[in-house]
């Protein structure tokens, strides 16, 4: 079997957010492409019977056909297209095929469709706002900016669109905004009987300077919205219970936590904690921008996702204890649905030698069955590699889950060399699931490391907390600690062909690394945070983020000591490695002024470093960059590592 290359990156159909019918018969999925012609993406929807038989693609997936809902009879499909369209608008198809039918064009596109009970009608979120004029001859508007989240990595300035929940009628278009106001209004719920919507909104006084939300209620003809929730995190994915008494959602108490399952009435009383008794990251999984709302099951029991030492799998709660896992596997939930019944679950899943294929689950016995084979054929030609588990004590009581990944064509009594590679986030996790760029470096000759330290998801909140005010100290440590085990591990690693690389957070963990150790031969430092100082006012998010992370006091006005005392460019006089930046230009994230001072730092230093920069994308280039660009930065990196180790 051959070795996966970055051309790999146009044959694999990557699988996105699935919806099981009413009455669990048929799953209508998302399958998405890079497209070499057009440098872009296409994305059809396709259905399969959940008994079995081959897929059937729905729509032609032209440009982007996504987030399919089936009417409460199924006999419809709502769904989000782009086909002749600047914007995503809503669009509505006879379950059977034929033609399909735009809803209520929004100037701004429309968000995911919701359908009322009755099938009458549909709920979405989409932004307002006037569109920009798309003369380019004519010069630009100034912008008066008043607020402190005025714009947003992948969208640009936000300051003046704000989303509101619509209601549009399916038989005439017709649609009503339901919600106004100088805030975002999003994830909408219809209550059982249709009169009202749940939805999720921040209009605290406090809302610039933190990341809380709540859950709110309106008439779903419009009218004033009250509060369900007392501000206090954040709150996501309302769902109603089956008697319209109660709404199950997820908490995020405090940033970074782990999210709870939690249960209000609807009249804000007797809140209570329905997450079964683990203290783990419950909701939606992996796929960015996508909510999904917990489920309501039989006898009140309510199904989500939750994330456990580098796997994802369903979780059945609803109530403070007793909780338990359902089918679960060595492998990441990226989605999932459920019938009418709550008998069956479409789920969405990757093991790491598999990109994301869809199942049918049993609620009542756990036996899942594999209703697609997408990526079946192209898997039988390339040969990935599977990666070692292993479990490091770095600290009393603390563990660290950790994976080992052999170079395709490994042999016995031969020197390889060996890749460090840090995850973003920091909350978030790596593990048991299908990661390209672990496969490609591999299948180049190039042994894998990866861990999940503190900081992470996957375990308690203590664990995902443990780095705040000590960015580098309990993270590097814990790196650090999985590498040397590794190393152990991997008597096949030529100890002077070591390279360490990440990006976002794992870029600031790559930068800092370099500067306090030079055990490795070579760097890549990707979309960094390289100095907190700039990033609280440079990025989208630095307002909160910075706070949340190295401090609550952690300001240049409040304490500059432990910004400068956590940024990687403290410490850049140190670096001796050879080290490759990349970034991406158009990154509000993580801007490119944190790259280009790291830069400018070694080259004074007359350090070796190089500097590759991509125009017109964001921080999100390697998951949706232009597909040339995704498959250029894999070349950039692969020659890279030739040349150094």
């Amino acid at each position: 079997m051959r070795p996966m290359t970055p051309d790999d990156l146009y044959a694999i159909h990557w699988m996105g957010e699935a919806d099981i019918s009413p009455d669990g018969e048929r799953v209508a999925f998302v399958v998405t492409r890079m497209d070499r012609e057009t440098d872009g993406y296409r994305s059809a929807i396709w259905l399969v019977d959940t008994g079995g038989g081959e897929p059937r693609q729905f729509t032609a997936g032209a440009r982007r056909d996504t987030s399919p809902r089936w009417s409460p009879d199924g006999s419809m499909l709502a769904f989000v297209s782009e086909r002749g369209e600047d914007k995503p608008q809503l669009a509505v198809m006879p379950a059977t095929g034929g033609e399909s039918r735009l809803l209520a064009k929004m100037p701004l596109g429309a968000g995911v469709p919701t359908w009322s009970p009755d099938g009458t009608r549909i709920a979405l979120s989409a932004k307002t706002g006037t569109p920009p004029d798309p003369d380019p001859k004519k010069a630009k508007p100034y912008r008066r900016i008043a607020s402190m989240k005025y714009r947003l990595n992948g969208q640009g300035f936000t300051y003046d669109q704000r989303r509101h929940i619509f209601v549009v009628e399916v038989a005439t278009g017709a649609a009503r905004q339901v919600t106004e106001g100088d805030w975002d209004d999003t994830q909408p719920a219809w209550s059982p009987d249709g009169q009202s919507l749940a939805f999720v909104s921040a209009r605290h006084a406090e809302r610039e300077f933190d990341s809380a939300s709540d859950l709110w209620v309106v008439p779903a003809t419009g009218g004033e919205a009250r509060q369900v929730t007392t501000t206090s995190g954040a709150r996501g994915a309302p769902s109603w219970s089956p008697d319209g008494a109660k709404i199950a959602h997820i908490h995020h108490p405090d940033w970074p936590a782990n999210g709870t399952l939690r249960l209000i009435g609807v009249d804000g009383t007797g809140e209570t904690d329905a997450s079964g008794g683990i203290d783990r990251e419950m909701g939606a999984g992996g796929l960015p921008g996508a909510v999904a709302q917990p489920n309501w099951l039989r006898g009140g029991a309510i199904l989500t996702v939750a994330a456990d030492r580098g796997e994802s799998s369903l979780w059945l709660a609803g109530s403070a204890a007793d909780g338990r896992w359902v089918a679960r596997e060595p492998a990441m939930t990226a989605w999932y649905s459920v019938d009418r019944a709550g008998l069956r679950a479409a789920v969405v899943s990757s093991t790491q030698l598999s990109p994301a294929e869809l199942s049918v689950v049993n609620l009542e016995t756990g036996a899942r069955r594999q209703l697609t084979h997408f990526n079946a054929a192209w898997r039988d030609e390339v040969g990935l590699a599977s990666a070692e588990k292993f479990v490091v004590g770095t600290a009393s009581g603390t563990e660290v889950d950790c994976w080992l990944m052999k170079p395709h064509g490994f042999e016995s009594g031969k020197q390889y060399p060996l890749i460090l590679n840090v995850h973003g986030g920091p909350f978030g996790q790596y593990g048991e699931t299908f990661f390209d760029e672990f496969q490609i470096y591999a299948a180049a000759g190039y042994g894998v490391v990866f861990c999940n330290p503190r900081g992470s998801s996957g375990q308690d909140t203590g664990f995902a907390r443990a780095l705040v005010g000590d960015m580098g100290g309990p993270d590097y440590l814990d790196v650090m600690a999985a590498f040397d085990a590794a190393l152990e591990r991997a008597s096949w690693a030529d100890r002077d062909r070591l390279g360490v690389m990440g990006g976002s957070y794992g870029g600031f963990m790559t930068t800092w690394i370099i500067g306090h150790t030079t055990r490795f031969k070579a760097a890549i430092s990707e979309r960094a945070v390289n100095d907190w100082y700039s990033m609280q006012g440079a990025s989208d998010i630095g307002g909160t983020f910075n706070r949340q992370y190295l401090g609550p006091d952690a300001t240049i006005q409040d304490n500059l000591e432990a910004v400068l005392r956590q940024s990687p460019l403290t410490y850049a006089k140190h670096i001796e490695t050879p080290v490759l930046i990349l970034h991406s230009e158009v990154d509000l994230r993580c801007p490119i002024s944190q790259a280009e001072q790291l830069f400018v730092v070694l080259k004074q230093r007359r350090k070796d470093v190089e500097f590759v920069r991509f125009p017109d994308e964001d921080h999100e280039l390697s998951r949706n960059g232009r597909p040339s660009h995704r498959v250029d930065r894999f070349n950039v990196i692969l020659d890279y590592w030739k040349r150094k180790l």
